[in-house]
């Protein structure tokens, strides 16, 4: 059973989901791929996660590196779930690019390369936004790539960070 519930962020409506394993979700409401892979019988309730997500969301939007790890369950294909697993690994304002995380995927599985462009698939999908941070995904020339929350969130949730600056992208690469 999932359970459910909202935060009000800076940045808009968030709704959150967990299980009795971890997090299952976390969108801006109405983003590309809200919901997923949200069950359909699911319960608004407050469990133990879901107020821990809030405590790390209220640490994080104040502008500070939360000191806690929330538990986590992924839903998705193998592939998603070893791209999300490298995404929660990029360090609070710092970026990585798609590229990088190909090379990282290629090197575990024994490969000379992998399709930057499949990790992008796999991180367009990546249902924990913020917490499992895809936001800190860039192009390999430091563009600002899709985000399923959109560009102007990915711009603040960086900036937040202090991983932009204005006027000219300067990322922080891993």
């Amino acid at each position: 059973m999932q359970y459910i519930s909202k935060y009000n962020s800076p940045l808009g409506e968030i709704m959150m989901a967990s299980d009795e394993v971890g997090l299952t979700g976390l969108w801006f409401v109405g983003q590309k791929y809200f919901g997923l892979y949200l069950e359909k019988n699911h319960e608004e309730k407050e469990t133990p996660i879901l107020k821990d997500t809030k405590r790390w969301l209220d640490i994080y939007f104040s502008g500070k590196e939360p000191d806690f790890r929330l538990p986590l369950h992924f839903i998705g294909t193998d592939f998603q779930k070893e791209v999300w697993d490298i995404l929660y690994s990029i360090p609070y304002g710092k970026t990585m690019t798609y590229g990088s995380i190909a090379n990282i995927l290629a090197k575990r599985k024994g490969l000379k390369r992998m399709s930057a462009q499949a990790v992008g698939g796999a991180v367009s999908r990546n249902e924990i936004s913020i917490i499992v941070p895809c936001h800190r995904v860039i192009g390999s020339n430091g563009s600002l790539t899709g985000y399923a929350g959109g560009i102007d969130k990915k711009i603040e949730l960086l900036k937040l960070e202090k991983g932009y600056q204005d006027n000219f992208y300067k990322p922080k690469k891993v």
